[in-house]
């Protein structure tokens, strides 16, 4: 007997609206980050050398790529374990969402305010916060950090 579509599972709203935050992260990591390790001068993204002139750096590549890779590259694999169902992507989300907090903070720390820090800064304190709903861990194979 086939399952007919009431019989199927259902994903949580929680898990969907998730995968959407997951997903807009990754969007903006990979454009900002790769306009970061292309021009690492930020001539794309026209944010003057003189903004990081007291930090390490020298120009923008390295932040750029781990920019790409940490914010872009890396919420996208988390999202697609989600779909997938992998116990590992409820914590890389929270992962994600923390990390994207603490980069906004640093972020403001080296170059002063801009206007799209609390804007990316609350995206992840939403991703945080709603990798931890119970929903989604369940929808990963977990029951609040263990499996189920």
């Amino acid at each position: 007997m086939a399952k007919g579509a009431a019989d199927r599972h259902r994903r949580p709203a929680l898990t969907w609206a998730l995968f959407g935050l997951l997903v807009l992260q990754a969007l903006g990591g990979i454009a900002g980050g790769g306009a970061l390790a292309i021009k690492p001068r930020g001539d794309l993204l026209k944010m003057p050398l003189s903004y990081i002139e007291d930090s390490p750096f020298h120009d923008y590549r390295i932040p750029g790529v781990t920019l790409l890779l940490v914010l872009g590259i890396f919420p996208l694999v988390v999202a697609f374990g989600l779909l997938q169902r992998r116990p590992w992507a409820w914590f890389g989300a929270f992962a994600v969402g923390c990390g994207l907090v603490i980069f906004e903070l640093v972020e403001h720390q080296v170059i002063g305010y801009n206007v799209q820090q609390p804007i990316w800064g609350s995206i992840g304190g939403l991703i945080a916060l709603v990798s931890l709903a119970p929903s989604v861990q369940r929808e990963s194979g977990l029951r609040w950090g263990r499996r189920i």
